[in-house]
């Protein structure tokens, strides 16, 4: 098994408690609470929130517990995918930092969150086009 740990001393988050933290945030982002929205829900402040979603506080198990029912989710959903994230990422023991992962920034958790809300397929189909459009105009700049 790979060692996922953050051994290191000098008080940079665990990288769990930073993955746990993302798929916290990505869950609040598309149920389209604000961290004061979830805080309430639990009796804490946004800035405790935000902490957790960074990582930088961990998050203890009754915690994790109430989290997963406020956010109708499964505990397991914190670590859905977890070691497979790792792996793809090339983290062992180090290894890059989870933060900048491009599916856990705020505009592309909203994006998914309103595309989703699109009942009608084509156009959905349509926006998909103009998305692979886009990016293909911005790799030939």
């Amino acid at each position: 098994m790979i060692n996922f740990r953050n051994d290191n001393t000098d008080g940079a988050p665990d990288r769990i408690d930073i993955y746990v933290g993302k798929k916290l945030r990505m869950r609040r982002t598309l149920l389209g609470m604000s961290q004061t929205d979830l805080g309430q829900a639990l009796g804490l402040t946004f800035q405790q929130i935000q902490k957790y979603e960074q990582g930088s506080n961990r998050i203890g198990s009754s915690r994790l517990y109430d989290l997963a029912k406020v956010l109708d989710v499964p505990v397991t959903y914190f670590f859905e995918e977890l070691e497979e994230a790792m792996v793809a990422n090339g983290i062992t023991s180090e290894g890059p930092d989870l933060r900048k992962d491009p599916a856990a920034k705020r505009e592309t958790l909203e994006l998914v969150r309103s595309f989703s809300r699109i009942d009608d397929q084509s156009v959905r189909n349509s926006i998909l086009t103009m998305i692979d459009t886009l990016s293909d105009l911005d790799e030939t700049d």
